[in-house]
């Protein structure tokens, strides 16, 4: 398991695994790369996953994830993730389980509110010598300075 994918599993009690028992799987036949192969076999994945039946979140992550992911939703309730990209149901599977899981995860993440801090005194020190400076040249510059 990947160390970022340790950390949000324990920050929002939430993995793939987890999510894999509460998502409705359905196989279809896929478009693409794979010849006659793809005329025969149902290899492309699409999960939907009912995000107010889910026993995963809280009623707080619950309502977060239904008004930050609302544009993907189907019936208001419902995330629907397809996958085709592989000539295997099975890795189309995966994929489109963590594809949902990176939907979620970025769905729930909070950004740390941003502390006001202050220039320090020698920067602000710093910075009005450089514009003295700078005044000084340009004044050095004028016609009517001598």
């Amino acid at each position: 398991m990947l160390k970022e994918e340790l950390m949000d599993k324990l920050e929002h009690n939430f993995s793939t695994e987890s999510l894999a028992g509460e998502v409705g799987f359905k196989a279809s036949r896929s478009g693409g790369k794979g010849g006659q192969n793809v005329n025969k076999v149902a290899s492309k994945a699409e999960l939907k996953f009912d995000i107010r039946a889910s026993l995963l979140f809280s009623d707080d992550e619950k309502k977060l994830l239904l008004s930050r992911l609302s544009h993907r939703l189907i019936g208001d309730r419902v995330i629907r993730v397809v996958s085709e990209e592989e000539r295997s149901q099975l890795l189309n599977r995966e994929k489109a389980l963590s594809k949902l899981y990176l939907i979620l995860k970025r769905a729930l993440h909070q950004e740390k509110p941003r502390k006001a801090t202050r220039p320090k005194k020698a920067a602000v020190e710093q910075r009005l010598k450089e514009k003295r400076l700078m005044a000084e040249k340009k004044i050095h510059r004028r016609k009517d300075y001598l």
